[in-house]
């Protein structure tokens, strides 16, 4: 056995790098398994290695007999500059914080204290909105630590402190974060700091510690429950990006604190994941999740000289990272995002594949179901959930030399109905799309529903407790309750014709609203047929469609 260090010289700081390299690449497929939060895109252990191998390089490049804080320096501003991902930018600044510490002489047992300490508060410092149970409460227990060994613990125990903190810590973070404990997993980018202060008690005692006996190491993700198609229940999806579908990263020079500081605010209204951080000798990498990259761009070039930039799709890149393509399967399938029990019980009654989402869907979640359909072909009616860039997005990535999938453009659930009335399995897909397309565009559709707050709308301003119709996406009729706005909008939408008005009652729709509005057409309106079903939804007191 080596002889334990007692000090950390530029040298050994080098070959801490080195370590931490072979080790994150040794787990890096352990680590991507593990990564669900903040999105749930795989690539954590990646990040960490491609941080670390950047930072590893930049140190390579200092002269032979450079000291151990301009090894340091090399190492925090390598990884600062080739940071990917949350992970990467936190490591970053582990490094940094030995940077900050570190002088023209060795690291030891105390400065290895403030090195730890320093790095815990720059993490912290770096997130707008720190959450427990990631990388950043690891650090910060694994510094606790060592801040906590009595005076005069030398090198190795400090060290070995910290890692075993860390470990602990870590088995934890399940309990903290419940995007964890659902997933039953520990987080991701926690065992990757765990693996480098492992690496560091390596290269200080001689002795890498050995883990493997703890679940933090062998927890790998559930397999994500199927869709069954083209009859099966509906599916709860799991939220997870809140509409955040873009990574944007990218270096920031000639700018300031001041500046950085009103960068931070701006994207913080973009997106969330919010990370900046520095170097310390002028250059900032920056990090957000966010459904508009350019507006996160621009936002960089108010606050200095942004370069290096780098805009991720969490589906394109889930895309690229799935396993080759299953062949062809014969059929085909429908997929209706849909809201409320009795709206999905149509669906799955006319024999569509049901995505419940009553909270918003991504398109994250939206690829996944497609591809948990095997199909050949797919047909999507998203109702409304989705954006149109979005969907474009999705439509992209899932598809491929095997799989044709069709996203057709219904805005409401109601049009969703209505296209899937026309369905004829024995035409070609391309053909069934464009007729069902059409009975989509040939329904108008609206909604009912009740004013929660003083507004302005385009025809005037409602009051708290109105009722308010709408066409499409607007207001158009304000009334003092729902029977006389439902009635009214029955009006406007039936005024320039139709023979049949489709309504589908939401979970907070009044007793008895449903037969007024039906006597109401009846009386006012002859010869038009309603058709009333449960729909379960929130928000809308009920959806209607008139063919």
């Amino acid at each position: 056995m080596l002889e334990a260090l007692q000090s950390v010289d530029g040298a050994a700081l080098r070959r801490w790098a080195r370590v931490c390299v072979d080790g994150l690449a040794s787990r890096r497929e352990e680590i991507n398994r593990l990564n669900v939060f903040p999105v749930p895109d795989s690539d954590t252990g990646t990040n960490l290695l491609f941080t670390m191998r950047a930072a590893a390089d930049e140190a390579r490049g200092a002269v032979e007999e450079a000291s151990v804080g301009e090894v340091a320096a090399a190492l925090a501003r390598g990884a600062v500059a080739g940071a990917r991902g949350n992970s990467g930018v936190i490591l970053s600044q582990v490094l940094r914080g030995i940077a900050e510490i570190a002088g023209a002489g060795p690291l030891d047992a105390e400065s290895v204290r403030g090195a730890l300490n320093e790095a815990a508060v720059l993490a912290a410092e770096a997130i707008s909105i720190p959450v427990e149970g990631t990388i950043v409460t690891v650090l910060r227990h694994a510094a606790a630590a060592a801040d906590a060994c009595p005076r005069g613990t030398d090198l190795g125990g400090v060290v070995s402190v910290a890692a075993a903190a860390a470990a602990e810590a870590l088995g934890k973070t399940p309990s903290q974060l419940a995007a964890l404990g659902k997933a039953g997993v520990v987080d991701a980018g926690g065992l990757g700091l765990v693996v480098i202060l492992d690496a560091l008690v390596g290269v200080v005692t001689g002795v890498i510690p050995e883990r493997s006996d703890l679940t933090v190491v062998a927890v790998a993700a559930p397999a994500p429950e199927a869709v069954e198609a083209p009859t099966g229940p509906p599916v709860e999806c799991d939220h997870d990006a809140g509409g955040q579908d873009y990574e944007v990263m990218y270096l920031l020079g000639d700018s300031d604190d001041h500046r950085v500081g009103a960068l931070r605010s701006r994207l913080d209204e973009l997106g969330g994941s919010v990370i900046i951080v520095g170097d310390g000798g002028g250059s900032w990498s920056v990090h957000v999740h966010c459904a508009d990259p350019g507006a996160a761009v621009e936002a960089g070039l108010a606050a200095g000289r942004p370069r290096q930039i780098r805009i991720s799709c969490f589906a394109l890149d889930a895309a690229r990272e799935r396993p080759p393509v299953p062949a062809r399967s014969a059929g085909r399938a429908i997929l209706a995002v849909v809201a409320g029990d009795g709206a999905a019980e149509l669906f799955a009654a006319e024999g569509a594949a049901v995505l419940r989402c009553d909270e918003p869907v991504t398109p994250h979640q939206l690829l996944a179901a497609i591809r948990r359909l095997g199909y050949g072909e797919v047909l999507v009616l998203p109702n409304g959930a989705l954006p149109a860039q979005e969907l474009v997005t999705v439509g992209v990535a899932a598809r491929d030399e095997n799989h044709s999938v069709l996203l057709l453009p219904t805005s409401s659930v109601v049009q969703g109905l209505a296209a899937l009335a026309v369905h004829d399995p024995e035409r070609v897909a391309v053909d069934d799309a464009f007729a069902m397309s059409e009975a989509a565009a040939t329904t108008r559709w609206g909604s009912l529903r009740v004013a929660e707050e003083r507004a302005l709308t385009l025809i005037g301003t409602c009051e708290r407790g109105d009722g308010l119709g709408l066409l499409g996406r607007e207001v158009v009729v304000i009334a003092p309750d729902a029977a006389e706005a439902g009635r009214r909008l029955l009006d406007n939408v039936l005024g320039v014709g139709g023979e049949l008005v489709t309504l589908l009652l939401g979970a907070q729709v009044p007793d008895g609203l449903a037969d007024l509005l039906t006597d109401h057409v009846a009386k006012h309106h002859p010869g038009v047929e309603v058709l009333i079903y449960p729909g379960g939804q929130d928000g809308d007191l009920l959806q209607l469609g008139v063919e």
